[in-house]
């Protein structure tokens, strides 16, 4: 025979004692003793007086049930009072039951916690629930927006500007030490913003600097029967080849394509000069390749940079790519040992940046006036005389370093794993106080006011925001792309925004601004709502603003995130029309900057006021704010482009019907997905996080599944560069009316289908579930 616990058996007299306490209640609601009662019926005697209960079986009620029928026909009144009083005795009994069972469980599992709760004792945490629950007031754009302005409004961004480009903090070359200190202490500052989390990321990566063997410039005779030196110049360009190259000196002007193709003097086997701007030096660097041209000088004429001092040096970078370019397409983590390799961008030719004294000097040994329409300075030549060479000398050396990325996060209270990334340049080769300071000082404050606004305001952004100081910038944004690298396979399922801040503030005249289009509708908005610094008028002033969007370029750090991992990214800055001219060289100081623009702090508020609101929109409201209907107008942009050689097409024996088709299809998931959202329930967060989540992989369904990240890592068939891109497609296309020999029709083939199976692609993921699919291969 078992044996009963202790424990339980006091559990059961206890319910025993429960069970005659409720009998007793139960008594007295019918005036009487205790009824008797069985598991077949239970009712009371109808004759008689109350303090007897019959106990009735089933064969009893058999025997008599004659009896009972005349005694109910008899008095009718007391029966349907039995009834009544019968229903209502088993509803409190089997209520009264279900009270003993739950209250004889608490007893012996929670005796303290439930049972007193049901029991009527409160515990002290819930008597006055205001005091540990307080009740945040739901907080509207209206309220954020004005919130975010005032906070903006008693920051002084100067200061901290100008703290960034003392001489603790300056030069700060990649990897250096002054670069490590600067990194500390934005840590610093972050921990003291009290962020939700900070942490830092280290890379090992590999760059080019001068070596102390000097780079050099020379003029020599066609014999070499005597050499001029003209320069040992103070900057240089990092990822040049090492070589010293001999050559007649063209020039060609900003060394675009165009610049190159419309040169009367072939470049082949000489050395050409380019003037600073208009294109990055890598793309100057690649199309003097592809025109053999064996070496490039550059140089900032004083028409496009006024500088006063004709000797300043200044540096740059000649990797068509961006991140380190000996890891190409993975990441730079912990020394790891991969195989040899190189980055395709990388440029065979040596490459050196030159003072405008330097290219004045080169100019009196050169012929022949430079085009009119160039419109620079009147000092410009174009070819060296007959017999006059340039000798070109580049010896700079490798340099692994290490590198720190640091990170914040403020965590969000609805989706904390789906995130809004903010981030700025630290590192510069000169004093950086345009270049990276003012970016440096955008992302502190942010920080710190958005950490303001969490702690101590009321505000709860559903998602989360990253804060990101990137090292090694300058070297073609090394730090931001080794991170994206490094989280190639979840960054695009949880990152869905990254907002530059690098160099925007260089002027006080315009705002511009280079987005990917699912951003276009959230600038608009923000636009219109900030007032410019200067003038106080809307920043929005032309209505067709988004046709003249440009291109985000390699030196860009916002490129990366769109181009390679599929993240919608924006960069924009306030400038004038001529470049800022002191980024990049050694004058590109605190001093230099207040005197160029000295509504420093008015431009820098108002940049912190156009990156805020982006951040607070992003964060706040319950549908994302990307606008994926904008796609649609590319496309069809393209489509058009591409009708104009619908004959050629033709002879080729393709049709351009699947690529109508797809194009088609993705126009009617869009549509789908804005009738999904008119829809929903607003208030329902999962399935607004699953009609979210379709939104914010847009970006990343336009990489082209067809290429190599490491040998193609900028996939994105509108934004990325090489011969999966739609714009790669049309110039092959373009070369078989101008240049038949060169245009290349299997490349074609294969490009048509690949981008077609691209866009159907975007458009099937974007319907969804594979059964909301319906379209036909």
């Amino acid at each position: 025979m078992p044996v009963i616990p202790a424990t339980w058996e006091g559990s059961s007299v206890w319910q025993f004692r429960m069970m005659d306490q409720a009998r007793s209640a139960f008594s007295n609601l019918f005036g009487g003793e205790p009824l008797s009662y069985t598991r077949f019926s239970l009712a009371r005697q109808v004759d008689g007086d109350n303090s007897h209960v019959e106990m009735k079986l089933a064969v009893d009620e058999e025997e008599n049930a004659d009896n009972n029928t005349k005694a109910n026909i008899a008095k009718p009144k007391r029966c349907n009072g039995s009834i009544f009083y019968g229903t209502v005795a088993v509803i409190i009994f089997f209520v009264i039951g279900f009270m003993i069972g739950y209250l004889g469980y608490c007893k012996h599992v929670e005796p303290k916690t439930e049972c007193q709760r049901l029991g009527g004792t409160e515990s002290p945490a819930m008597e006055n629930p205001e005091e540990n629950f307080p009740v945040i007031p739901q907080l509207y754009w209206d309220d954020l927006k004005k919130m975010l302005s005032e906070k903006l409004d008693s920051t002084n961004f100067t200061s901290t500007i100008k703290l960034l480009n003392e001489n603790s903090y300056v030069p700060r070359e990649a990897g250096s030490q002054k670069d490590e200190d600067l990194a500390w202490y934005i840590e610093n500052q972050f921990r003291e913003c009290k962020l939700s989390k900070v942490w830092r990321d280290e890379h090992f990566v590999k760059i080019q600097v001068k070596d102390r063997a000097e780079n050099s410039v020379t003029i020599t005779g066609t014999n070499s029967e005597f050499v001029y030196l003209v320069e040992n110049p103070g900057g240089y360009v990092a990822y040049s080849q090492n070589a010293t190259v001999t050559g007649r000196l063209v020039h060609a002007n900003f060394g675009t394509e165009k610049d190159f193709e419309d040169l009367d003097s072939p470049v082949n086997g000489s050395i050409v000069i380019v003037r600073a701007g208009k294109i990055t030096f890598a793309e100057k660097v690649a199309n003097a390749e592809s025109s053999n041209a064996i070496g490039v000088l550059i140089y900032m004429d004083k028409t496009k940079f006024p500088i006063v001092n004709a000797d300043v040096s200044f540096f740059g970078h000649a990797h068509l790519g961006t991140g380190d370019p000996y890891t190409p397409g993975f990441p730079s983590f912990n020394h790891t040992q991969f195989p040899p390799s190189w980055s395709s961008g990388l440029p065979n030719i040596p490459v050196q940046t030159i003072s405008r004294a330097a290219a004045e000097r080169l100019f009196e040994n050169m012929e022949g006036d430079c085009p009119s329409d160039w419109k620079t300075d009147s000092s410009c030549r174009m070819v060296t005389s007959q017999n006059k060479s340039v000798k070109l000398s580049v010896s700079n050396v490798m340099k692994e370093i290490k590198i720190l990325n640091i990170f914040g996060v403020i965590k969000g209270f609805v989706e904390p794993d789906r995130y809004v990334v903010v981030g700025a340049q630290r590192d510069s080769w000169g004093p950086g106080a345009a270049k990276s300071s003012v970016g440096t000082a955008l992302l502190l404050k942010l920080a710190e006011i958005f950490s303001d606004m969490v702690l101590k305001d009321g505000f709860q952004p559903s998602r989360s925001i990253v804060f990101a100081s990137w090292s090694a910038g300058d070297f073609g944004s090394v730090g931001a792309t080794e991170w994206l690298e490094g989280y190639f396979s979840s960054l695009h399922l949880k990152a869905f925004t990254y907002i530059n801040l690098d160099k925007a503030v260089l002027g006080t005249s315009n705002f511009k601004v280079s987005a990917s289009p699912l951003l276009y509708a959230l600038i608009e908005k923000t636009m219109q709502e900030v007032k410019h610094p200067v003038t106080g008028l809307s920043l929005y002033q032309d209505s067709n603003w988004a046709s003249k969007v440009e291109k985000l370029t390699f030196d860009n750090a916002a490129f990366p995130f769109l181009a390679y991992s599929g993240i919608p990214a924006v960069s924009f800055c306030f400038c004038e029309d001529t470049d800022y001219p002191y980024l990049g060289t050694t004058m590109d100081t605190y001093k230099e900057l207040i005197e160029k623009i000295p509504q420093l702090n008015e431009v820098a508020r108002a940049a912190a006021e156009v990156a805020g609101q982006f951040m607070i929109k992003l964060t706040h409201d319950v549908e994302l704010n990307l606008d994926y209907e904008r796609y649609n107008s590319q496309l069809l942009s393209f489509l058009r482009n591409l009708n104009q050689y619908r004959a050629d097409i033709k002879e080729m024996g393709l049709s351009l019907q699947w690529l109508y088709s797809a194009r088609g299809d993705f126009f009617r998931a869009t549509s789908r997905l804005t009738t999904d959202f008119k829809n929903s329930e607003k208030t329902d967060r999962l399935v607004m996080k699953e009609l979210n989540d379709r939104i914010m992989k847009i970006e990343y369904y336009f990489l082209s599944p067809y290429v190599s990240p490491r040998v193609s890592p900028f996939r994105h068939i509108f934004w990325g560069s090489g011969s999966h891109t739609l714009s790669a497609l049309l110039e092959n296309l373009k070369l078989r009316k101008t240049n038949n020999r060169a245009f290349n029709e299997t490349l074609f083939r294969n490009q048509l289908a690949l981008a077609t199976w691209t866009i159907q692609g975007a458009a099937n993921a974007l319907s969804g579930d594979i059964w909301d699919i319906d379209n036909e291969f």
